[in-house]
C-alpha cells in the first residue's frame, strides 16, 4: 500500500472512532427500540457499523448518523425475514408444572429470595431463623438478642408483608 492510501485510511478511522463515541449512545438506543434487548441490541449496532465502515469516506460528509440508522434498520429487518417462529399456537393452555419440575423450582427459589430481600433486616432474619432453619420462637429471640414478643410481632409483619408481595402463596406449600 501506499503511504498516502495509510494516512487516508488512519485518519478516516479516527473519523469513524469520534462518530461511533459522539452518536454511539443514540444508535445504541434506537437499536434497543427495534429489538427490545439490550444484547440484541449491541449485536445489531455492531453489525451496521461493520456495514458502514466500508463506506465511510463516502458517506462521513452527508448525514453518516442517519445512513447508519437506515443501515441499523436494514439490518434488523432482516434478521426479523430469516427468524425461524417456533412457537406455534395453540387453543388450550398447557398443563402446569408436574411434580420435580427444576425450572419451576428454581423459579419459586428466585421468587422467595427477591421477596425476602425486600423485608427490613430484623424481619428477614427473623423469617430465616423460624421459617427457613425450623426455630423455636426462644431460639430466635436468643440468637438475635431480642425478646420471644418482639420475634411474634417481626414475624408477623413479615408474613404479612411476604404474603402481599409473593404471586402464589399456595405455590410455597408444595
Amino acid at each position: 500500500m501506499n503511504r498516502r492510501y495509510e494516512d487516508g485510511m488512519r485518519s478516516g478511522w479516527t473519523e469513524f472512532e469520534e462518530f461511533v463515541a459522539q452518536c454511539g449512545p443514540r444508535l445504541l438506543r434506537s437499536a434497543w427500540l427495534l429489538t427490545g434487548d439490550r444484547y440484541l441490541a449491541e449485536d445489531l449496532l455492531q453489525s451496521a457499523l461493520a456495514r458502514s465502515w466500508p463506506k465511510w469516506r463516502r458517506i462521513r460528509d452527508d448525514h453518516p448518523e442517519a445512513y447508519v440508522r437506515r443501515v441499523m434498520i436494514n439490518v434488523h429487518a432482516s434478521w426479523w425475514r430469516r427468524r425461524w417462529r417456533g412457537e406455534v399456537p395453540h387453543e388450550s393452555l398447557p398443563e402446569l408444572a408436574v411434580p420435580g419440575d427444576r425450572y419451576g423450582e428454581v423459579d419459586l427459589e428466585r421468587t422467595v429470595r427477591q421477596a425476602l430481600r425486600r423485608l427490613p433486616a430484623r424481619q428477614r432474619a427473623v423469617v430465616v431463623l423460624r421459617y427457613l432453619e425450623d426455630r423455636s420462637v426462644e431460639e430466635t429471640a436468643a440468637l438475635l438478642d431480642c425478646s420471644a414478643g418482639t420475634v411474634r410481632s417481626q414475624s408477623a409483619k413479615a408474613l404479612r408483608t411476604l404474603r402481599g408481595t409473593l404471586p402464589h402463596p399456595a405455590g410455597l406449600l408444595r
